[in-house]
């Protein structure tokens, strides 16, 4: 007589709870992003005595200097934002409408400077605007149109330029990738009911790429706003939070002030986040 049929075993791999799965990566964020901000965030409101104090935050919210730092850390993020956005759009405007068959060169340009070391990059704008560097050179000794070179390296104009030639390529990503979703019979559309090219860009296809915009600006707001290396070797002086949490860590070793304005700036990204979150929401709305 034949055995009647057994149920088939189940795969092991079925067996296994879907969010086991997540266990690695929840045990590594913990380990290595979680347990760090909490460390971070006790040693700057555990005072000298080992009591908990808030003098650290009411030191950077009130003094005079700190908030002068602030507000240039935010300010000079936004103006490195805003020079990218105009500097960006153009560029993948090109890469997604102009380019045809050189947009795998266009993104090449733009991918191959991340491929480099910052620093490398940095040190190249040194080199170019040091006081003996090329362009001193060819001004004083090719030209002659100066008679005693420059002083263009280790000031926040060029620190900018540099932030800004850092960044651009997150900014024109982040662009185009919208871009290419726009619906091109849109534009089509408003062209044939009688609007002009520069009409159908500023009422159809720049507000149908807003949110590569914002998403662009957030993520170059926020790595400008931590940006450390290219203003110690360019910004002449220059303070922000990113070059007073080194001082506080190298020079004067006051850890829990180091850490209180690491978590303001964090508190800053997280700001960036949230913003980004909304505008998803609403625009998804």
């Amino acid at each position: 007589m034949q055995a009647p049929d057994q149920p088939a075993a189940k795969p092991a791999a079925s067996v296994i709870k879907p969010w086991l799965l997540t266990v690695p990566a929840i045990l590594f964020l913990a380990a290595f992003f979680v347990l760090p901000l909490i460390d971070n965030g006790m040693r700057s409101i555990v005072g000298e005595t080992g009591g908990l104090t808030a003098g650290r935050y009411l030191t950077l919210l009130t003094d005079s200097f700190y908030l002068r730092v602030t507000v240039a850390t935010v300010l000079l993020s936004a103006g490195v934002t805003l020079i990218c956005v105009v500097i960006g759009y153009p560029v993948a405007y090109f890469l997604v409408r102009k380019a045809g068959r050189w947009a795998g060169l266009v993104i090449f340009l733009l991918i191959a400077p991340l491929l480099t070391s910052i620093i490398m990059r940095t040190f190249g704008w040194q080199v170019l605007f040091a006081r003996r560097g090329l362009v001193n050179n060819f001004l004083v000794d090719q030209f002659g149109v100066l008679s005693a070179p420059l002083r263009l390296a280790n000031s926040p104009e060029i620190a900018i330029a540099a932030l800004v030639h850092v960044l651009v390529p997150f900014m024109v990503l982040a662009i185009a990738t919208v871009l290419q979703s726009v619906d091109t019979r849109l534009e089509e559309s408003a062209k044939i009911l009688g609007a002009g090219r520069w009409r159908t860009f500023w009422e159809v296809t720049l507000p149908l790429s807003l949110d590569g915009i914002g998403t662009g600006a957030i993520l170059v707001f926020m790595i400008a706003n931590g940006s450390f290396v290219t203003l110690v070797m360019l910004g002449g002086g220059l303070q922000t939070l990113p070059l007073m949490i080194y001082q506080q860590f190298n020079t004067t070793r006051d850890f829990g002030m180091a850490s209180a304005m690491s978590t303001i700036l964090l508190v800053i990204a997280v700001f960036c986040l949230f913003l980004q979150l909304r505008l998803v929401r609403r625009r998804g709305a």
